[in-house]
C-alpha cells in the first residue's frame, strides 16, 4: 500500500484544487488573520517515519490545539489515570472556549481538547515539568525530526493581547481548585504552546506513536497501549470541536483541528496524517482539510470503522 501513499496524495490534491480558499480565516487572532487562504498541504506519515506528501507539506504553520493532543500524550505519561479525574472525555457540545459548562460541573472540564480542559492539563504538565511549553517543544523536535521546530514570538503576542476569555476559564477552574499555577504563568504557557510552528511533515512524523500504540520513534514506550487508545478515542469524540460528530461520519479517523488551519488524524497501526489550509468553517475546521481527509480514507479504504 505504502508506495501508493504518493499516488493518492497527487490525486487528492487534484480533486479538491479548488476547495483551498473557502471559509474564513481565525480573524480573532490578528497574526492567523494575514494567512494565505490558498495554501494546501498534506503528508502521510508510515509507521517507520517514511513521508509522502503533496503541496505546502514542508511550509510550517501555526499548529494552535493540535497540540493539546501531545501535552495530554505527555501529561498522562507522567501522571497516569489521576489526571481523568481533573478533565473529563465527554463531548462538549458547545463552542471550545465556552464558559457555560463549567459552572454546572464545578470547575471541571469536558474534555482535554476545549480550551479549559487544555488549560488543566498544561497547568498539570507544568507542575510536572517546570517547562510546559519547552517540554512539548522538545518532545516534537525530538519526534519530527526537525530540530528547529519552535515558538512564533510574534502569533504568542497576538494571542496574548487577545486572551481574557482563556484568563476567565483559568481563574473559574482556580476557585474550584482545579488550576494550582498562578494563572498568568499558566497562560504563558498556554500561548507558547499553541504558537509552536511545524510542517505537516513534522506533525504527520510526531503523531506516529499514537499509530504505534504508544511506542516512540526511538522504540521506546511513551504510553501504555491502553492510554494510547484512550487518547485517539477522545479525539475521535473531541477533536474536531463540536462538530466530531460529522468529522466521524466524513473522514471515520481520531483527528485533532487547529485554527491555523491544520488537522491530524490517526491511522491506528498503520499511518498518521496531516493536512493544513487556513480556511475554516463556521466551526473552526479547515474546509480543504477535512474534504482532503474525506478524500483519503474514501480512496484507501483506510479508517476504524
Amino acid at each position: 500500500m505504502s508506495p501508493s501513499f504518493q499516488s493518492v496524495l497527487d490525486r487528492i490534491a487534484t480533486e479538491i484544487a479548488a476547495t483551498p480558499g473557502r471559509g474564513r480565516l481565525a480573524d480573532y487572532i490578528p497574526v492567523l488573520a494575514s494567512a494565505d487562504p490558498w495554501r494546501f498541504g498534506m503528508a502521510v506519515a508510515e509507521l517507520d517515519g517514511t513521508v509522502y506528501g503533496v503541496g505546502d507539506w514542508q511550509h510550517p504553520f501555526s499548529t494552535q490545539s493540535i497540540t493539546k493532543v501531545f501535552t495530554l500524550a505527555l501529561c498522562l505519561s507522567r501522571e497516569g489515570e489521576e489526571l481523568w479525574e481533573h478533565v473529563g472525555r465527554e463531548p462538549s457540545g458547545n463552542p471550545f472556549n465556552s464558559l457555560v459548562q463549567l459552572e454546572y460541573e464545578a470547575g471541571i472540564p469536558r474534555n482535554p481538547f476545549i480550551n479549559a480542559g487544555a488549560l488543566v492539563v498544561t497547568d498539570r504538565l507544568q507542575t510536572l515539568t517546570g517547562d510546559a511549553a519547552g517540554t512539548l517543544r522538545t518532545f516534537l523536535r525530538a519526534e519530527s525530526g526537525n530540530d528547529r521546530l519552535g515558538f512564533n514570538e510574534q502569533v504568542a503576542t497576538s494571542e496574548a493581547a487577545h486572551s481574557d476569555r482563556n484568563a476567565a476559564l483559568a481563574h473559574f477552574m482556580a476557585s474550584y481548585g482545579n488550576i494550582t499555577n498562578p494563572v498568568p504563568d499558566l497562560l504563558d504557557q498556554y500561548i507558547r504552546q499553541c504558537s509552536l510552528e511545524a510542517s505537516c511533515a513534522d506533525l504527520a512524523r510526531a503523531a506516529g506513536f499514537l499509530a504505534r500504540h504508544g511506542i516512540l520513534a526511538d522504540g521506546s514506550s511513551l504510553l501504555t497501549r491502553s492510554r494510547a487508545k484512550q487518547i485517539n478515542a477522545v479525539m475521535l469524540t473531541c477533536g474536531t470541536y463540536d462538530a466530531a460528530g460529522d468529522f466521524a461520519h466524513r473522514v471515520g479517523l481520531p483527528g485533532k483541528s487547529g485554527v491555523g488551519g491544520g488537522i491530524i488524524a490517526v491511522v491506528p497501526g498503520r499511518c498518521t496524517l496531516c493536512v493544513w489550509s487556513p480556511g475554516l468553517d463556521e466551526r473552526g475546521n479547515s474546509v480543504a482539510g477535512v474534504a482532503a481527509l474525506d478524500r483519503f480514507t474514501t480512496l484507501t479504504g483506510l479508517s476504524v470503522f
